[in-house]
């Protein structure tokens, strides 16, 4: 089933320079030899960007989700590839949801995958495509934007602390010009302009706007480094005789464990009994931030019990000892939690421990998270916000709370990721591809189409965070007050745009296409850090 020769090729060449203990760039490597394999072969003339590819090919044919429609190394010829980047797509194209027909990184329109992606760790040249912003730092202007209608361009967050909140933008700030250009229009000339503006290379982008005051500025935004601070507002309302608490929460930061357990405990004592979890620009990031919200929202009683379950492809799930000594797997180190390699003489490699020595069986205690209660917040309730850019870890929070506690959905249907990933550390870069599926309590997952909703609305853009006259807001209080989404006639008009006049708005697909495009700073991923103390 495995190609060793090619194995052999690519390990003696570069492989096995480790991986970072967490995805943080400022981690060092470690300082290892690189691993050779027991059993040599000869010497081939090969390109470092040849055995990258090779290497490329290799590991997904291991570790990734949907491994067994992969072709043969020969068929596939991951050599004959222009790039890195073209030869993920193929390999992300072989695989088809039953449901669609299509692959489950088939994504219309776009020649990239879904869920996979590269990061190159030491090349400038390239673009990280693992976002710093999940590892707490960030270096660009630190807002985005969205059409609230064809016509009306606005902002739909900015980050405390950049530079675009020192200049005074925030959430529903119209954008009437950027960079002198005042025709911005929805169509696809602009919406490539606006990219190219704000999520390019520039290193300012002047802006005209008007604030939520009605006030016209201009403020030029520079790129400069920040802490992200992925908690955008907090708040607690009086919907009848409850206490609702709500969280506007950004990014699966690997730097929010104070901020959230603060966040919380100040829901608790201020007798809050629902609380709504606005995760709407959430496309994920790290599974132990994940966690750490369930068991703050979770009820007590299910302390111990099953939170969800990871699934690794069946190759790995029944790896014999045979298999593991030649595997691909043994030159990625796995570390401690210092980043140092782990002595382990007794491991396939027969030095440090390594993935090949992970257990990835479902019913391993590895891959079974359970429920543990922290705080003191007892929830009857809770709401989700979300839409078409809730992603990953957002779904993996939602879907473990569904078992376990009322849960409701308010906005569009999310992205769609029930899988997630680890690095794999190959010569220049971190390779991700979907190892895992994740699994509730109740054993239910593959949400590839995306979760949909209790009460399905578009949002409204041009208000501030809190505001309880912003629809999807509104409807979460709307519902705590009364236990339905359907509004009085009297109330209608404060839970949609329909006390405004307004141009037509974008269709669902146009929406999903614009913010591929406009929301070049979210990460959609959910990050496992494989961690084993040998």
């Amino acid at each position: 089933m495995k190609n060793n020769k090619h194995i052999h090729l690519v390990v003696l060449a570069f492989l096995g320079l480790g991986i970072f203990i967490s995805c943080k760039k400022s981690t060092a490597t470690p300082d290892v030899t690189t691993p050779t394999t027991t059993t040599t072969t000869p010497t081939v003339a090969a390109t470092r960007d040849e055995l990258t590819k090779d290497s490329i090919f290799l590991y997904s044919k291991e570790l990734y989700y949907w491994y067994n429609s992969l072709p043969t190394y020969t068929a596939f010829n991951p050599r004959s590839y222009s790039s890195n980047e073209t030869e993920l797509y193929a390999l992300t194209q072989f695989s088809n949801d039953p449901t669609t027909g299509k692959p489950y990184e088939y994504v219309s329109g776009y020649a990239e995958p879904k869920y996979s992606f590269f990061d190159y760790v030491t090349t400038a040249s390239k673009t990280s495509a693992l976002k710093a912003d999940i590892n707490g730092t960030a270096n660009d202007y630190g807002f985005s934007v969205m059409y609230n209608n064809t016509t009306d361009l606005r902002v739909k967050y900015v980050y405390p602390g950049s530079s675009a909140a020192q200049q005074g933008l925030t959430r529903g700030c119209k954008i009437t010009a950027v960079n002198g250009r005042t025709d911005l229009t929805y169509n696809s000339s602009n919406v490539t302009y606006l990219n190219n503006a704000i999520f390019g290379t520039n290193a300012s982008v002047t802006l005209t706007f008007v604030d939520l005051s009605n006030t016209t500025k201009s403020a030029t935004i520079t790129n400069a480094t920040y802490t992200v601070k992925p908690i955008l507002f907090t708040g607690v309302y009086t919907a009848g005789t409850k206490k609702v608490g709500y969280i506007v929460f950004n990014s699966f930061t690997n730097n929010a464990t104070a901020d959230l357990n603060t966040a919380f405990a100040s829901f608790a004592s201020q007798g809050v009994t629902e609380l709504i979890v606005d995760l709407r620009y959430n496309g994920g990031g790290y599974v132990s931030t994940a966690t750490q919200i369930i068991n703050l929202a979770a009820p007590s009683a299910q302390t111990g019990n099953t939170m969800f379950t990871y699934y690794y492809n069946d190759y790995l799930q029944n790896i014999t000892s045979a298999q593991r000594k030649t595997s691909v797997l043994i030159n990625q180190p796995l570390l401690d939690n210092d980043g140092k390699l782990q002595t382990f003489t007794s491991g396939v490699n027969g030095k440090f421990a390594t993935y090949a020595d992970l257990n990835y069986q479902s019913t391993s205690s590895d891959n079974i998270e359970k429920f543990s209660k922290s705080g003191s917040l007892n929830l009857g309730r809770i709401y989700f916000i979300v839409g078409s850019g809730t992603a990953s870890a957002s779904e993996l929070t939602i879907n473990s709370l569904k078992p376990v506690m009322d849960v409701k959905l308010i906005g569009t249907t999310t992205y769609g990721k029930p899988v997630g990933f680890f690095p794999i550390r190959i010569d220049k870069l971190d390779m991700y591809i979907p190892e895992f599926e994740t699994k509730n309590q109740s054993g239910v997952g593959g949400y590839y189409a995306g979760m949909t909703v209790d009460k399905s609305s578009s949002e409204d853009l041009t208000k501030a965070w809190g505001d309880e006259s912003e629809t999807l807001l509104g409807y979460a209080l709307l519902y705590a007050r009364t236990g339905t989404f359907v509004a009085s006639t009297s109330k209608t008009a404060s839970l949609n745009a329909t006390s405004t006049v307004m141009p037509a708005k974008l269709s669902s697909a146009e929406i999903k296409s614009v913010e591929l495009s406009l929301d070049q700073n979210s990460f959609k991923g959910m990050v496992k850090m494989p961690a084993k103390k040998f």
